[in-house]
This record gives structure tokens, sequence and C-alpha cells, in this order.
């Protein structure tokens, strides 16, 4: 990356592509360019296979079967399709959702979109570390309840719900669960059989992969039946229609294997680098937001009492790109929905941002954040005193 560019602090937005996942992505741009849908010809078997390696990759990384893995334009589209999908063939059961405060917009608008089609949601609180309280969960569910939709791990501060109980809950009352897992794939272990997750949307863009594509994970031994939300054609298993983004989807795929096969080692580099980001602002009394629940690895969401957070972004701009909420809310002024919902003041929300690492960021990176961080914090406390 050119030097005049800021140290990139904002993972949990964007990965920078892996150039090994471009360079596999180069040829089906061009010679390798058939229609995985083009069954007659060498040029569609091509494409078909490269597509079947990818989701054999993307299946791999979650413990999930091959025919599980619906590819998808990204996880916001993986959303809408889970849960449009089973509200649309389930609501002669029940109307019922349970959610949370915290999710990300794409579950919080899909779930408002369904609630002006009769669906009745149920938005769970969050604790003051971000985790649900597991009996919340249980008092919240009745006989409408179709299915339980909590995001693994949060966007905003990293904060992982305990997935284990949810799905053994889910299970006992035979309801579906969905989680986005979006920020969680390829960070932490996702293991779809241990947490007995039903569904699960994630995007190749947060695992060093390339926009536009996505995926969602349907568990097939329950034969779940989503009503398809773009027709045309029966693509994937009828569930989504449209060409395959081929080039996209081998990247995806690539970048799947990358995420497992270094799982482990990243994630403890990963853990060292956020670790000393906090542990070397301390100094500046700060509050780590979710610190006492279990965390990403590379996330942290850190308040700073007394400045002004706009100063603070606007003088750290030119060094540092981090952010102060999800980038998908980033264009409005609300406060964090999510630090709203921790109880945490809204005067402090507005001091309040997200810094996240990520596989090509260095231990100099991280020094020089707390150098010129260090330096404005304390500029703006001195000026104010």
């Amino acid at each position: 990356m050119p030097s005049q560019y800021p140290i990139y602090l904002d993972n949990n937005a964007t990965t920078p592509m892996d150039p090994r996942v471009l360079d596999k992505m180069l040829p089906y741009f061009l010679e390798k360019f058939g229609n995985a849908a083009s069954r007659t010809h060498a040029y569609g078997w091509e494409a078909d296979e490269a597509v079947t390696e990818a989701r054999e990759r993307a299946a791999s990384l979650i413990g999930a079967h091959t025919r599980e893995i619906i590819f998808t334009s990204g996880a916001t589209e993986s959303v809408n399709l889970a849960l449009k999908g089973i509200f649309e063939n389930l609501h002669h059961q029940g109307n019922h959702i349970i959610t949370v405060q915290t999710e990300h917009k794409a579950v919080l608008d899909t779930c408002y979109n369904l609630e002006q089609k009769g669906a009745h949601v149920t938005y769970l609180p969050v604790q003051a570390n971000g985790q649900i309280n597991i009996s919340d969960l249980e008092a919240a569910i009745t006989s409408q309840t179709i299915l339980i939709a909590i995001m693994y791990a949060n966007n905003e501060t990293g904060v992982i719900q305990p997935m284990r109980e949810i799905g053994k809950i889910a299970a006992q009352h035979n309801i579906l669960f969905f989680t986005d897992a979006t920020q969680a794939v390829g960070k932490i272990p996702v293991d779809v059989n241990e947490t007995g997750i039903d569904l699960i949307a994630f995007s190749a863009h947060k695992l060093y992969g390339p926009k536009g594509v996505g995926a969602l994970y349907v568990r097939k031994n329950k034969g779940i039946a989503l009503k398809a939300q773009t027709d045309g054609g029966g693509h994937e298993r009828n569930m989504r229609s449209g060409t395959l983004n081929v080039p996209g989807i081998v990247g995806f795929g690539l970048a799947c294997q990358l995420a497992e096969k270094n799982l482990d080692r990243e994630y403890h580099r990963l853990l060292g680098l956020r670790d000393s980001l906090e542990n070397n602002l301390t100094d500046l009394d700060i509050q780590v937001n979710g610190k006492h629940g279990p965390r990403l690895p590379h996330c942290t969401n850190i308040t700073f009492p007394g400045i002004s957070g706009e100063r603070l972004m606007l003088e750290a701009s030119s060094q540092l790109a981090f952010s102060q909420s999800s980038a998908c809310t980033s264009a409005t002024i609300q406060p964090s929905h999510v630090l709203k919902a921790m109880r945490i003041p809204d005067e402090l929300i507005q001091n309040s941002f997200r810094f996240s690492v990520g596989r090509f960021t260095t231990e100099e990176e991280i020094n020089q954040s707390v150098s010129v961080i260090s330096k404005i914090v304390k500029a703006h406390r001195s000026e104010r005193n």
C-alpha cells in the first residue's frame, strides 16, 4: 500500500483483498470466462467446476456440507433471503421472530420490513457487556415463534453471543436459528454442528476476498424451505436465481481456504495487536466497550472521555483510518444503536471509536497509531483544562 495512505484500522468495514485471491480470480475474467450454468461445452464445465471447488471451501470453513452453501451478492442479501424466505414460507405456522437490539442494520431493517407484512418481532435487550441474557431469550419464546435471529459477533464491539446456548434453546423448542456471522467467519472457529445454527450469512470482503459475493448456509437435514426473493432460472437450488459471479466466487473460495488454514495462528497474532493497542492507550483513561464479554480478537471499541470525538476523527484522518460506528451507518448522525443498547450515555458514544486490525496490520503500525491518538487526545484535554 502506498506510503501516503493512512494506517488502515477499519478491517471490520472491509478487508483489503489478499493478493493470492486476486491472482486466483484473474483467469476467470479472461480465458476462463464461461457461465457456470452452461452445461453443453467446456467453458461452462470449467466455470462450474471452479464454483463447486469454491463451494467446498466455503462449506469447510464452517463445518458444513457443500450442498448447504448458497452463493449470494453478499451478507445483506443472505440476511434478506434467510429472514424473508423463512417468514414467507412459515408465517402460516407462526409470525414471531426474536432478534436483538444490537443487530446489524441488515437484520434490523429486514425485521422492520417484515413487521409491515404481519410479523411480530421481539428485540431483546443486551447487558452492559453487550451479550443477551439467556433467560430473556427463553422468556420471549411463544407458540408462534418461528425464528431466532442473533448475530454471532457484533460488528461495532466484537462482542460474541453465547451461540451454543442459543442453539440448544432453539432446538429444544423446534425453532429455526439464524445468525449473521459476517464478522466471525474466518476470524474465530465457527462450526454449524457444534452450535446448532440452521442458517448463516457471511461475506467474502470481510475475510480478504472480493466485494460483491457472499453466502448463505442452509442446514439440509431439516428440510428448510426458503421462499426465493429473486426469480428467474432456478439457480442455487431454486433459492437464488441469477448468473453466478464466477470470478468473485472463486476468490471467495480461496479466501475461505486461507482463513481456515491460518485461523489459529492469525487469531493469536491479531489478539496481540489489539491488546497492544488497548494496553498502550490505558494512560488516556479510556473505556473499552464490551471488554467484560467474549470478543473477536481483532476488534476494539474505545471511548475517550473529555474530548471532541469529531476533532479526533478530523485530526487523525490523514494518518489513521478507523470508524465511529459501522460502515453501513456512518452516513448518519445518530449515536450508535449498539452502544445505546449497552446503556452508554450519548455524550460518551460521540467519543467512541471502533478500531479493527487485520492480516496486513503490523506491530509498527500499532505503535504509530498509539502515538498519533495519544498526541491528539492529550492536546485536546490540555486545551480544555
